[in-house]
């Protein structure tokens, strides 16, 4: 790939899944801009989704998949050559025409789902399976290969957080691009880029510098209720598993 040739990365994952501090990695880089959740506005206009702040998010956002997607599609903002997309699996409805995937390089975060499940309930405590966005990271997964004809890259929370350096390092070969120290650290507070649901939602990453290491702990156990959404999950998150970098 040329050095010139402009890069945009969907790196698509589910909610509570590192893709924030992901996020400050690739907005670290100098060459780099980052678009945080573009198509938040669209899913909770389309839904009536009940999620914090949800009339603010409609109100600044745009609610147009279509224009979403010739912004995500065309020019690189402020002439930096990569374009960092973190988008949400579950945000991609199925009203969504899937062609523009052809148009970006996509990319799947994925984590442990009963990590994702630990964590999801601290804000929502009753979550459904398209909340997690685990069956929708598959079907887009699916897309890609078969329309592509190869496999796109495949990296795992707990991989990214042992060991950031390698697997940043095996992602950027993966794309086309080179990696950067910088992509390593970062400094605190939110950002100018980061969506208006920050507020809500980054508290945790908002005091971070740099990826944090796992903890050790074996995360709480699934709750009863949520035992066939983590199930159904766990099979999606498998698929996946297989084809990550390592």
């Amino acid at each position: 790939m040329s050095n010139n040739e402009p890069v945009r990365i969907a790196m698509w994952s589910g909610p509570r899944n590192i893709s924030t501090a992901m996020m400050r990695s690739w907005g670290n880089r100098p060459d780099t801009f980052v678009c945080d959740e573009p198509l938040y506005a669209h899913y909770l206009f389309a839904t009536a989704r009940e999620h914090p702040g949800a009339a603010e998010v409609i109100a600044n956002g745009e609610t147009d998949w279509r224009k979403v997607i010739a912004r995500l599609t065309g020019d690189v903002p402020n002439g930096k050559r990569v374009f960092y997309q973190k988008q949400m699996t579950h945000h991609l409805l199925p009203r969504i025409e899937r062609e523009w995937l052809g148009s970006v390089t996509n990319c799947f975060l994925i984590r442990d789902p009963r990590e994702v499940i630990a964590s999801y309930i601290k804000k929502n405590n009753d979550p459904t399976l398209e909340d997690i966005g685990f069956v929708q990271q598959a079907e887009i997964f699916d897309w890609v290969r078969a329309n592509t004809g190869s496999i796109p890259p495949v990296i795992d929370a707990r991989d990214i957080l042992e060991n950031p350096r390698k697997i940043l390092g095996l992602l950027c070969a993966a794309i086309g691009v080179e990696f950067m120290d910088s992509m390593l650290s970062w400094a605190p507070g939110l950002r100018e880029t980061d969506g208006i649901w920050a507020k809500h939602w980054y508290g945790e990453v908002e005091t971070s510098t740099s990826f944090r290491e796992p903890s050790g702990r074996a995360p709480e156990p699934v709750p009863e209720r949520l035992q066939d959404v983590h199930r159904r999950s766990g099979e999606c998150y498998d698929r996946l598993y297989r084809y990550r970098l390592r």
